[in-house]
């Protein structure tokens, strides 16, 4: 009866996966040094980049490097602050006199060069 019971135990415990077919092959160590290099480059682990290879898909390596990628992220957090404080700061004026207006216009001007060097980097 419990031999039963763990066949019955094992079909239950199926995994759920979206791919349920496996293929494995071997590869020399300079042909997965490649593939490797490769894969981080992409910064993709490398049976996601064999497997991407394998379906025939146009793989471009990013602009920028994952390094130079996360600072940019964090100019662009500091200028996204930066527009949610002038937006802000917009909402709240009621009559702006030409002090505030021109202090605020250099605020927008200082975002709007900030977002033109990181574009310029991106391209």
């Amino acid at each position: 009866m419990s031999e039963k019971q763990n066949v019955a135990s094992k079909l239950n415990n199926k995994v759920n996966r979206k791919d349920n077919k496996q293929i494995s092959f071997r590869v020399s160590e300079s042909e997965y040094l490649d593939l490797e290099r490769s894969a981080k480059v992409l910064n993709i682990s490398v049976p996601a980049f064999v497997k991407k290879k394998a379906q025939g898909a146009r793989i471009v390596a990013p602009k920028i490097d994952s390094e130079n990628a996360k600072e940019m992220a964090r100019h662009l957090t500091r200028l996204g602050n930066n527009t949610n404080q002038i937006a802000k700061r917009l909402n709240s004026i009621e009559y702006a006199n030409q002090e505030e207006l021109e202090s605020i216009k250099k605020e927008v001007d200082r975002t709007l060069k900030g977002l033109a060097e990181i574009w310029r980097q991106l391209t």
